[in-house]
């Protein structure tokens, strides 16, 4: 009895030692672990934005894709075309919920290749792609845990269209992003309470009451599953954020939201309320995203001081219109990519892709004479800042360190180039087409009797 008494003891002695090295070890770890503060990330510091910013500013030129059901219907329905947008025919034609959600059924885009279009972008000089992960129709192109209104749960094709195109940008070198719309015509906390005449009265006393909850559980659940299970994001481009719902201070939390998910993405000024077209970013010191985003149109001046992007159609749609034929030239859209870069801006140009997937031939054809110009003279566009001095009759400038790039529009006819007012003393010309050095006399270059290039010719001058 004894012994076994001094066993008890002893075990228990044990135990209790046992849980006080325990509880020490346990208080130690505790002690041990740093104190996370949150970053405010509506403070950054200019340092570290123009970090985070570089990549994209270096990029200058994008690819935009509207892409969604929208393209079944192609403009039209019920035997009446729109005569707006594609990409807006639910509301633009009144389409009821239930009727829109029979598009989903048709929805097979079996001609879709991830790695074709990645291919179309990275050959015609872009760098990055934003798509649709979910446009104002509310309909996601990939598998949300949050919804069956997507792409796997509601549509034949069951494959997650998001995941594809990250696999290939990933393969290619591209950055992926996303574009997201604040607006929902299909979510019942969000517009469709307007339904089935979405958004009309949209800027009177008719409001959702139901939105903050749409924000919270619906909106932000989405958006972290496009920054968690896609690869390395590089911008969230928002839109829709004019609705009534909506305010600055959920646009706040929603970049804080964001940036604490991934801190490095870059994300546009629409997540602030009402900051759509070139004038989204004209105040200073007010929030409004990183960037300004110009649609349809570029800045007479650009956007000084601020970073900026203009979006713009081939044709006069965004989303797949069948009867839009109504195509920008080669020269347009070539000469529209130096005007941005010259200005400092970013061009992001739109594709529409068909309902079975494909990019429209006149887009591809666009972008393949645009790919040959880059693979000349693009050089004089990426990692470019804006002229020194004012767009000269014959054409614009961009500028690298003491480099500046002349792009020709209007080729001399008496041969001589004048830079008499190019911010700077040239020391040395070189035509970009063959590399050949050309010669300087006072304040003009001597040119070549033709040009090498009808739509835009390209100097290379050190000063």
């Amino acid at each position: 009895m004894k012994n076994k008494n001094h066993l008890i003891l002893l075990s228990l002695i044990v135990s209790l030692l046992g849980t006080a090295c325990s509880s020490k070890k346990e208080a130690t770890k505790e002690e041990d672990q740093p104190i996370m503060e949150t970053v405010n990330y509506l403070e950054e510091s200019e340092t570290a934005k123009a970090a985070r910013m570089e990549w994209w500013k270096d990029a200058r030129f994008g690819m935009f894709i509207h892409w969604g059901l929208y393209a079944i219907p192609a403009g039209e329905w019920n035997g009446t075309k729109s005569d707006n947008i594609g990409e807006w025919i639910m509301d633009h034609l009144h389409i009821p919920i239930a009727e829109y959600e029979k598009f989903a059924a048709e929805f097979d885009p079996v001609k879709f290749n991830a790695e074709q279009w990645v291919s179309i972008a990275k050959n015609a000089g872009m760098k990055y792609i934003v798509i649709t992960s979910k446009h104002h129709d509310g309909f996601a192109l990939w598998d949300s845990k949050v919804s069956e209104w997507d792409v796997m749960d509601a549509s034949p094709y069951k494959k997650d269209i998001l995941k594809a195109l990250a696999d290939a940008c990933e393969k290619e070198g591209i950055k992926l992003c996303f574009y997201h719309s604040i607006m929902d015509w299909h979510h019942p906390d969000a517009q469709s309470v307007f339904e089935p005449n979405y958004n009309t009265g949209r800027e009177d006393s008719v409001l959702s009451e139901n939105f903050p909850r749409y924000l919270e559980n619906y909106m932000k659940p989405q958006i972290k599953e496009l920054l968690t299970n896609y690869g390395d994001i590089g911008v969230i481009w928002f839109d829709g954020e004019w609705v009534p719902e909506y305010t600055t201070e959920m646009g706040k939390d929603v970049y804080q939201y964001i940036r604490e998910i991934k801190p490095d993405v870059i994300i546009n000024n629409r997540v602030d309320k009402g900051r759509q077209g070139m004038n989204g970013m004209d105040k200073e010191g007010d929030f409004a995203g990183d960037f300004g985003t110009p649609e349809q149109e570029i800045p007479e001046t650009g956007m000084p001081g601020l970073d900026w992007e203009s979006c713009m159609t081939m044709n006069d749609t965004w989303g797949y219109k069948s009867f839009d034929n109504n195509w920008k030239s080669e020269e347009t859209l070539i000469r529209n990519l130096v005007d941005i870069a010259s200005k400092g801006g970013n061009f992001l140009l739109n594709v529409g892709p068909t309902a079975e997937g494909e990019i429209p031939a006149p887009s591809v054809e666009r972008l393949q004479a645009m790919g040959e110009w880059m693979k000349v003279n693009g050089e004089s566009i990426y990692g470019t800042t804006a002229s020194p001095v004012e767009a000269p009759d014959w054409g614009r400038i961009t500028k690298k360190g003491n480099t500046l790039y002349l792009h020709i529009f209007n080729w001399p006819a008496n041969g001589k180039l004048d830079i008499s007012n190019i911010g700077g003393t040239a020391t040395k010309a070189t035509l970009m087409a063959d590399n050949s050095e050309l010669s300087i006399s006072d304040t003009s270059i001597d040119l070549p009797a033709t040009a090498p290039d009808k739509v835009c010719s390209v100097i290379k001058v050190e000063i």
